[in-house]
């Protein structure tokens, strides 16, 4: 499996590396895995949704009606 790092995963999704770093902290990008002070992003993650925009809330409303 390849990996990337978040300053690679940054420029692919166009977010900063410390978003992406709270993301991998809380668990939200699945398969990243912390190598000492390194985080590694496998390269065919999708870029996590952010709640904090209509799009994340409208996705985390619906996961709430559905459940």
């Amino acid at each position: 499996m390849e990996y990337m790092t978040l300053k690679e995963a940054g420029e692919k999704w166009g977010i900063s590396a410390r978003q992406i770093n709270y993301y991998c902290s809380a668990g939200r990008i699945p398969g990243a895995v912390k190598m000492a002070t390194l985080w590694l992003i496998p390269k065919d993650t999708k870029k996590p949704i952010d709640g904090r925009t209509k799009q994340g809330k409208e996705h985390k409303n619906a996961k709430n009606i559905i459940c």
